[in-house]
């Protein structure tokens, strides 16, 4: 009993770690593949004799290759050939399974992409990929590269008809970035488009990075996305920026508008004294809670004639905003909460920056779309459906007219 337990202990010192074992099968059974994709190519296995007439190539000795994959950098032997056309010219045979240049595993440059995407700078993804990097070498250039393949899909994104989308709403609002421009770091706008469909779903549907927030520049992206054939929106829900109120008026001249009515407090109480803050934040509450649009009047009056006298300058600011303050109540209750501000693309917008803030900067203009944009498609960032999102297709459906109160 005891020499037989002696032996068994001996045999499992000698026996290769489990990790060992499949990293050795892991790199056997990539070494397999590529032989019988050169077998398929040149139509006869290794050693056999064929009629040359009906032989695609010659073998000619093999290349040592390196690969970084799900367990650890793999040694690979890999086969070397030449294959010849009808006409007699000769070409170096290329895998399609490991292809020429190509340092990791497709996994792995998906394990890299997915940290970077959820805010890790090189360091941070070297330390959270160590399990599977192992020994290899993992520059910032090499991050930057990975990450360079989602360019592609922003560029297919950027193209894409939009006619198909069913539209019912659309946040507009801009995020600001600090990128390299002309050998300077500078922070720039990038206007955001976001879309509520008809099934109360949002999706991302534009992203442009512009010198500022300038009508001129609104209005470019709203030509953009007309153009690829998007629907005017029964409502556009925006902040108070003059440059994109304008845009508006310019691209879709018959669309109705939904100012926040956050942003505009922020501005009422900008502009009141301290004394009077409370009051102020308390009235302006009963206007854009109210129950009704006819209730919401009522208290717009009220405050009028209230502080008309003592602070002007809040009056002001509010009769700005008019009645596009109150263009929610002609819409389904159960959605007023999220369509009375633009919360919905500033969440979006905190998540981007949450997100972006280890990057310090970006290099260029478009490592920095490349990133917003992925953030979403890869689904590091969550859109979920508005309030009340039953109620949206009866919207576009029944045509409500938004000058007619709920």
């Amino acid at each position: 009993m005891g020499q037989g337990t002696k032996k068994s202990r001996v045999v499992e010192r000698e026996v290769t770690s489990l990790g060992e074992l499949i990293h050795r099968e892991v790199r056997g059974a990539i070494e397999r593949a590529v032989l019988e994709e050169l077998e398929a190519v040149l139509g006869s296995a290794r050693y056999e004799r064929a009629i040359a007439t009906e032989r695609a190539g010659y073998r000619h000795g093999t290349r040592v290759r390196t690969l970084s994959g799900p367990t650890g950098p793999v040694e690979l032997t890999l086969p070397r050939a030449r294959l010849q056309s009808a006409s007699g010219e000769t070409r170096e045979w290329r895998s399609s399974l490991v292809p020429r240049y190509q340092r990791r595993m497709p996994e792995i440059n998906e394990a890299i992409a997915s940290v970077y995407l959820a805010g890790g700078n090189t360091r941070r993804i070297r330390g959270a990929l160590a399990p599977l990097l192992k020994t290899a070498p993992l520059s910032k250039s090499a991050v930057s590269r990975i990450v360079g393949t989602l360019r592609h899909d922003l560029e297919a994104w950027q193209k894409r008809s939009l006619a198909d989308v069913e539209l019912a709403y659309l946040y507009l609002d801009a995020i600001a970035l600090r990128v390299r421009l002309g050998q300077r770091v500078v922070s720039v706008p990038v206007l955001v488009a976001l879309g509520v469909l008809a099934d109360g779903s949002k999706r991302l549907l534009g992203l442009e990075m512009c010198t500022s927030e300038s009508r001129a520049a609104w209005s470019g992206l709203l030509a953009n996305l007309s153009a690829r054939g998007l629907v005017v929106p029964k409502l556009a829900i925006v902040d108070g920026n003059p440059g994109l109120r304008g845009a508006l008026e310019g691209v879709w001249p018959k669309v109705r508008v939904q100012r926040c009515t956050v942003h505009k407090l922020r501005n009422l109480l900008r502009k009141a004294p301290a004394h009077a803050l409370d009051a102020i934040k308390e009235d302006y509450h009963r206007i854009v809670y109210a129950a009704s649009l006819a209730e919401a009047r009522k208290a717009y009056a009220a405050f009028v004639r209230k502080w008309k006298k003592s602070c002007p300058g809040v009056v002001a600011s509010l009769e700005e905003g008019g009645d596009e303050l109150l263009t929610f109540f002609a819409l389904p209750e159960a959605q007023w909460k999220c369509l009375r501000t633009t919360n919905a693309i500033e969440r979006l917008n905190e998540e981007f920056r949450r997100r972006v803030k280890t990057q310090g900067s970006f290099p260029t203009e478009d490592a920095a779309l490349v990133m917003l944009y992925a953030l979403v498609a890869s689904g590091q960032i969550t859109l979920r459906k508005i309030d009340g999102h039953p109620l949206t297709r009866d919207v576009l459906a029944k045509a409500i007219p938004l000058e007619q109160a709920a």
